[in-house]
C-alpha cells in the first residue's frame, strides 16, 4: 500500500539537482512498491497515479509492451482533430528536439501516439521501449507517464525517471500537456516531449503547456475563420429566403441565423446529404450544401412542394471553379487542381470509384489508397455532403454539369493525372 500522507514531500525539487532527485525518487519508488516506509512522499500527481496502478494490480517490474494500432494510424490521425495543429506544435517545440536528445510526440485523447519526431538515435531508444507511432501510451496501458497521466489528471505534468510506475521506463523523463477543443472544452490530445532522464529541465513542462495553449488558440482562430467565410456566403442567401433558416459548418456550429432562436450548435446526422432530414430541436428540415457547411431550413408544406434538385457546375474553362445552385440560391467556390481532378473523374463515373480506382486515375498507382483517402477526407470536410463514400460518388439526386474548355487538349493544363491526360486525348 501507499505510505501515509504524514511522509514528507521530497526534500529537493527535480530542477535543483536532477541526480539527487533521481536517487531520492528511486528510494521512494523501491520502498513504495515493496510496501516499506519511504523516505519521502511522491508529488501528489505522481502518488495518485501510482495508487491507480496499484489498485489495478499492475506489476511495476513487468514491462508492458504497448498495444500498437499501426494499420489504422491514418484514420486515427484524421479523426483526432489534431492534424490542424501539427505544424504549430512542431514549430513551438523545435528548439527542444533540435539538440537530438528529445523526441516530440502528439497523441490523441486516448493516449495513442499519432506523430513523433526526433533524432535517429533517440527514436531508436524509443523504438526499443515500444514508444512508436500507433502505440497506446494511456496510463491504463503502460502506467504512469506524461501522456497518460496528463490525460488522467487533466493537467500538464512532468514525469521524471523513477516517477514512472514501470521500472523499465526509469531511464526516461517526459513532459506532457493536454490539448482541448476550444469549442467544447473536451481534451482531444496531448503534446509530449520525452528523452533520456539526464536531459530533464524544469522549464520543459511549462514550455510544453504553453505550446498546447497556442495550439488551442490556433484551433479557435481556425474555427472563427471557417465560420466567417461561411457567414459571408450564407448572408445573401438567408436574406433572399425571407423565412426561418440558418447556416452551419460541417460539425453543426452555427455561422448565421435568421428568424430562428439563437443556436450555438445543432446536432447533425452522421451521414448527411442534401434534402429532407430530421434535426433535433428543429424537426424536419431541408438542407443544401454550402462551401464548408450547410444551409438548414425548417420544412413547411408550401416550401417542400417547390423543392428542386441540387445542381453542380464544374467549370474547367479556366482556373477550376465549383458552382452550386439550390432552391434558395447559389454560390461559386475556387477549388484546387487536385479537387478539380477528383470531381471531374466522379462526374464521369456517376456509379462511383473506389479508393484504389481513384489512385489509378490520379497517380497511375492503385496502391496509393492512403493518399487518396486523405485527400477525399479534406475535400468532403470542405464540401460536406457533396461526395458520398463507399464508393466515392456524387449523390443520385445531384445534377452535374461539366463545362470543358473549347480546346479539350488544354483541360486542367497543369494536371499530370492519367485520367485527365486520357480526357485531353478525346477530341
Amino acid at each position: 500500500m501507499m505510505q501515509s500522507p504524514a511522509v514528507p514531500e521530497p526534500a529537493v525539487a527535480v530542477g535543483e539537482d536532477p541526480r539527487s532527485y533521481a536517487r531520492l525518487m528511486s528510494a521512494v519508488y523501491d520502498a513504495t512498491m515493496s510496501g516499506g516506509r519511504a523516505p519521502a512522499r511522491p508529488r501528489d500527481v505522481i502518488g495518485e497515479s501510482w495508487q491507480r496502478m496499484l489498485a489495478r494490480g499492475v506489476n511495476p517490474d513487468t514491462h508492458i509492451p504497448p498495444v500498437i494500432e499501426a494499420s489504422g494510424l491514418d484514420a486515427l490521425r484524421k479523426s483526432s482533430g489534431l492534424l490542424a495543429v501539427l505544424d504549430e506544435v512542431s514549430r513551438g517545440l523545435e528548439s527542444i528536439v533540435a539538440d537530438g536528445d528529445n523526441i516530440l510526440v502528439l497523441a490523441d485523447a486516448r493516449g495513442r501516439v499519432l506523430w513523433r519526431s526526433g533524432s535517429a538515435a533517440v527514436l531508436g531508444k524509443a523504438d526499443r521501449l515500444g514508444f512508436v507511432e500507433g502505440a497506446n501510451w494511456g496510463e491504463g496501458a503502460v502506467g504512469t507517464n506524461a501522456i497518460g497521466t496528463a490525460l488522467a489528471s487533466n493537467r500538464a505534468v512532468q514525469v521524471f525517471s523513477a516517477e514512472h510506475f514501470l521500472r523499465s521506463h526509469h531511464a526516461w523523463t517526459c513532459a506532457g500537456a493536454p490539448v482541448r477543443d476550444p469549442r467544447t472544452g473536451q481534451v482531444i490530445g496531448v503534446v509530449d516531449v520525452s528523452g533520456p532522464a539526464a536531459t530533464v529541465h524544469p522549464t520543459t513542462v511549462a514550455l510544453v503547456d504553453a505550446v498546447a495553449r497556442l495550439a488551442e488558440s490556433h484551433l479557435r482562430e481556425q474555427h472563427d475563420r471557417t465560420l466567417n467565410r461561411l457567414r459571408m456566403v450564407a448572408a445573401p442567401i438567408l436574406a433572399r429566403i425571407g423565412s426561418p433558416a440558418l447556416a452551419v459548418d460541417a460539425d453543426g456550429w452555427v455561422a448565421a441565423v435568421d428568424q430562428l432562436p439563437l443556436h450555438n450548435r445543432i446536432l447533425l446526422p452522421d451521414e448527411l446529404a442534401p434534402g429532407s432530414v430530421w434535426i433535433p430541436t428543429l424537426g424536419r428540415c431541408e438542407v443544401e450544401i454550402l462551401p464548408g457547411g450547410w444551409l438548414v431550413r425548417p420544412s413547411t408544406a408550401a416550401a417542400d412542394d417547390g423543392a428542386t434538385a441540387t445542381r453542380v457546375v464544374l467549370d474547367l474553362r479556366g482556373a477550376p471553379v465549383l458552382e452550386m445552385a439550390g432552391q434558395f440560391g447559389g454560390w461559386c467556390h475556387d477549388i484546387s487542381l487536385r479537387h478539380a481532378e477528383i470531381l471531374l473523374v466522379l462526374a464521369i463515373h456517376r456509379n462511383g470509384r473506389s479508393a484504389s480506382e481513384l489512385a489509378e486515375d490520379l497517380y497511375g498507382d492503385r496502391s496509393r489508397v492512403v493518399t487518396v483517402r486523405a485527400e477525399l477526407s479534406r475535400m468532403r470536410k470542405q464540401l460536406a455532403g457533396l461526395i458520398l463514400g463507399k464508393p466515392y460518388r456524387f449523390g443520385d439526386d445531384a445534377v452535374i454539369d461539366v463545362r470543358y474548355p473549347a480546346d479539350r487538349s488544354t483541360l486542367l493544363g497543369a494536371s499530370t493525372a492519367p485520367a485527365i491526360r486520357a480526357l485531353r486525348a478525346v477530341a
